[in-house]
């Protein structure tokens, strides 16, 4: 496994700018970890407890995460969220075996190494990367390069409830509860400061930051995304309209879908 010099840095000086607690761990010495297995990973997070491996992860990623807002315009908040949920905050076996902190599967034209693993349906195929570094660019990569992204990124870069809420609407997960589990975290966590800003989110100031903007919703009546248990056949069902077209207007080979996947059923 590749250098775990990022997994471990050390806790003498806190970022600061992440707003949270200092907190002491008893082994905090990067050369230790540097190119261990994932067992002597596992033994390290064994010495803090949830909220300080979390603490430990900001730690750790921000700075990848602010990198990545400067090149892609998306927030640091959501970026440093996301790889807390959809990694445990570095312990899940994704994150610890493939260095994939964003649960992102393979999909249509992924050429690089790949892993399987029991998600939304067993043996799924997700990207394995050669390090987490190259895990945060591809998943800012993922987002810019899709359509049904396209909307987030004409949002204001501080408006974090807006962005948890445009990726859940835009499908990156299942989980129905997955915007509001990601503005607990930014707000637990004081992530917004990441993104430049001084203070959370209320009603008032999240309204205020939507008139900056204009905002650009999802068109319902173009786009399906794809649940689990869905099928070509299925759909073209459920939205009168043949498997033939589906297949054309998606390019599709081989059938194959994917949870999440958005489809188009309108040709504009």
């Amino acid at each position: 496994m590749r250098n775990y010099k990022l997994l471990i840095l050390a806790f003498i000086v806190f970022f600061n700018s992440c707003g949270v607690k200092k907190v002491s761990y008893r082994d905090n010495n990067p050369k230790k970890i540097k190119n261990k297995s994932v067992k002597s990973v596992n033994r390290f997070f064994k010495t803090m407890t949830n909220e300080q491996r979390t603490h430990w992860y900001v730690n750790t990623y921000s700075k990848i995460s602010i990198d990545e807002m400067k090149k892609f315009g998306i927030p640091a908040s959501i970026t440093m969220a996301q790889g807390i949920l959809e990694s445990n905050s570095g312990k899940g076996s994704l994150a610890l075996k493939s260095n994939n902190h964003f649960g992102i599967k393979c999909h249509k034209g992924w050429k690089g190494k790949k892993v399987y693993h029991d998600d939304d349906a067993k043996g799924e195929c997700f990207r394995k990367y050669k390090n987490p570094d190259k895990s945060y660019r591809d998943h800012s990569i993922f987002l810019e390069s899709r359509d049904r992204y396209n909307f987030l990124f004409k949002l204001n870069k501080r408006n974090y409830v807006k962005w948890a809420k445009g990726l859940k609407k835009a499908g990156y997960a299942t989980d129905p509860k997955y915007a509001d589990k990601l503005i607990s975290i930014i707000e637990r966590y004081e992530l917004w400061k990441l993104d430049g800003s001084k203070k959370p989110l209320n009603k008032s100031r999240e309204k205020k930051l939507s008139k900056k903007q204009v905002e650009v919703k999802i068109d319902t009546k173009s786009l399906y995304v794809v649940k689990k248990g869905d099928t070509l056949y299925s759909i073209s069902k459920k939205l009168d309209i043949s498997v033939s077209e589906l297949i054309k207007l998606n390019k599709i080979k081989n059938n194959n879908l994917s949870v999440g996947q958005s489809l188009k059923i309108i040709n504009k």
